[in-house]
């Protein structure tokens, strides 16, 4: 786990831009004794919108932590029509990893997990397959398999064990580390932006399950991979983080899959990096993305 040097608070603001948003914010911290340790503000202006990333340094702040949220809401926030979130450093979110056969990203996850990159805690690790239940096992994580059988038209049964699971292990949000199974509305809903993928293919090209076939098929000279939330249209969720290699003709599906694999794993854990520093900001279908 991550070590945090100081305790600091963090808000995430959107709303329509308009004269004085960022004095009121800074106001607010300056007048009550909060010291401003990084501010980024960006401006949409098709859409008119302000957002924003602020944290500051709690040490001498003399509301209470207890007393920010209400406090924001009441006195900037109605006036200046802010949809905002609220985070502490100190807490620890908690995180739950889904997978299926393919072990690379959850590696370059429990990697850095315990090298103490990320200030985050990994409870529970959720398959569909005994497959990885070693790696699991190697790192000292809880391993479920909650197979969903098409035979059986047993997924909303399995489902509902998996929310229970993840209701008991106080999970803030999921992993999906090349889980190979589609979530239903039900799940998604009780997870909004909270359910982060990795999709094999720099988005929006090559959607579904075979994108490195339809890649070499098409012979498009760059691959790519893209870690977005999970919406309830497949594929098509806000992007977090995307990046791309060079392929050429000489390539073979095989070498587009080990190529598009290293992508992958970096890209999912640069998404979840972002994610658990509150960096990342959703706006209709679209991510900011601080630094």
């Amino acid at each position: 786990m991550k070590k945090k040097d100081i305790d600091t608070a963090i808000i995430l603001i959107y709303s329509p831009d308009q004269p004085g948003l960022v004095a009121a914010v800074t106001d607010f911290i300056n007048e009550n004794g909060g010291n401003i340790i990084n501010l980024e503000q960006h401006v949409d202006r098709q859409e008119n919108i302000f957002f924003m990333r602020i944290e500051w340094d709690l040490t001498t702040f003399r509301i209470p932590k207890t007393k920010i949220q209400d406090y924001f809401e009441t006195m900037y926030a109605q006036k200046y029509n802010m949809t905002f979130k609220l985070y502490f450093n100190d807490y620890t979110p908690r995180m739950a990893v889904f997978v299926s056969k393919m072990s690379h990203c959850l590696f370059d996850i429990l990697a850095r997990y315990t090298a103490g990159e990320w200030n985050v805690e990994i409870p529970v690790i959720v398959s569909n397959h005994e497959d990885l239940r070693w790696v699991a096992d190697k790192f000292g994580i809880e391993y479920h398999v909650l197979r969903i059988e098409k035979e059986k038209d047993n997924k909303d049964e399995i489902e509902a064990r998996q929310m229970a699971l993840l209701e008991e292990k106080k999970i803030d949000f999921v992993v999906l580390a090349r889980y190979m199974q589609i979530l239903t509305d039900n799940f998604i809903e009780a997870y909004p932006n909270k359910i982060i993928n990795i999709h094999h293919s720099f988005l929006p090209a090559f959607v579904g399950a075979k994108p490195y076939h339809a890649a070499f098929e098409r012979g498009v000279k760059i691959i790519g991979a893209t870690s977005h939330y999970v919406t309830a249209e497949l594929d098509a969720g806000p992007i977090i983080e995307q990046d791309i290699t060079r392929i050429s003709h000489r390539d073979t599906i095989s070498d587009l899959v080990r190529k598009g694999q290293d992508l992958e794993k970096i890209v999912l854990s640069h998404a979840i990096e972002s994610h658990i520093d509150r960096r990342v900001l959703v706006y209709k279908n679209k991510t900011i993305l601080f630094a």
